[in-house]
């Protein structure tokens, strides 16, 4: 049956809500010092792992094959987790959104060229743009966000491009990411004992870590599977570059940051050149004569 345009609507847009939200949550979290970066990365996967389970033992049906995700996948979630935790130290919200989504595409890009597919000239003309806007962000000067900060985020947004290129093909999307979050518990236990002793929590803190992680990370990533039942991967790819806007918007009416003229310029940039990529994919795609079998 086909899922009705509403569904497929409200799941969107929620979906990407939570998403930026994660974006505002941590950046609230540790932009204010209410958590420090690896208790907010405990605390939400540990929330995930809890509200994704809680979810999948609802719907789990005994004939049902049980989905267990893979190791491989796990390892990519947790290294996305801690470097987006340590990253929003020093990046604004919109910053770091940018350079998130930003690095996903691109690696996205770069590992279907290694896979083998052909660029087109429109898609090439949109890769260097994109390069060229993460280059000018990154240039010195009073509002280039500071190196490690970027560096940390481009390795998350890498870690997140592997850990979706992994899903690619799962029968079950969400039992998947249920399991692939519970697989991070051994390097959650291992996190704990290597940073317990110097653990700043409080109690605003905890509390955002755990909407992150049980709200904005788990039910975000449930409505986002369910808004996928709708949207063909070109809507989708383009849908999420809303994310950074949201994100900055959420940054500016939350946590009181300014948008300022590199920001929107490289944004400018960096999306523009990742949707000339995804539009000149789609628009070959279509140019491509049908078999007649």
């Amino acid at each position: 049956m086909v899922q009705p345009l509403v569904t497929t609507v409200c799941c969107t847009a929620l979906a990407l809500i939570a998403f930026a939200g994660n974006s505002v949550l941590c950046r609230l979290a540790l932009g204010e010092q209410a958590i420090d970066a690896a208790s907010f990365t405990v605390i939400r996967l540990l929330s995930g792992i809890a509200v994704l389970m809680f979810i999948l033992n609802l719907g789990r049906s005994d004939h049902a094959v049980r989905s267990k995700g893979s190791w491989r996948a796990a390892l990519m979630l947790f290294l996305y987790a801690i470097t987006f935790s340590y990253a929003y130290i020093s990046l604004e919200t919109g910053t770091g959104a940018l350079i998130l989504f930003g690095a996903v595409q691109i690696t996205m890009i770069l590992a279907s060229l290694m896979d083998g597919q052909r660029l087109h000239a429109s898609e090439w003309v949109g890769v260097i743009v994109a390069f060229a806007g993460f280059v000018y962000l990154l240039i010195p000067g009073l509002e280039a966000p500071p190196l490690i900060g970027f560096f940390l985020m481009t390795v998350a947004g890498i870690a997140w491009a592997i850990y979706t290129l992994a899903g690619k093909g799962s029968k079950q999307p969400l039992g998947d990411t249920g399991y692939n979050f519970l697989r991070t518990l051994p390097l959650v236990v291992l996190l704990i004992l290597m940073t317990y002793a110097y653990a700043d929590l409080s109690l605003f803190g905890v509390l955002l870590a755990v909407v992150s992680g049980g709200i904005t990370s788990g039910l975000g990533y449930t409505l986002w599977y369910t808004a996928l039942n709708g949207l063909s991967s070109i809507q989708a790819a383009v849908v999420q570059l809303l994310v950074p806007v949201i994100a900055a918007m959420g940054g500016v009416v939350f946590a009181d940051e300014a948008i300022t003229l590199r920001l929107l310029l490289a944004s400018v940039l960096i999306l523009g050149g990742i949707l000339a990529v995804v539009l000149g994919r789609h628009g070959a795609e279509r140019k491509k004569p049908r078999s007649d079998g």
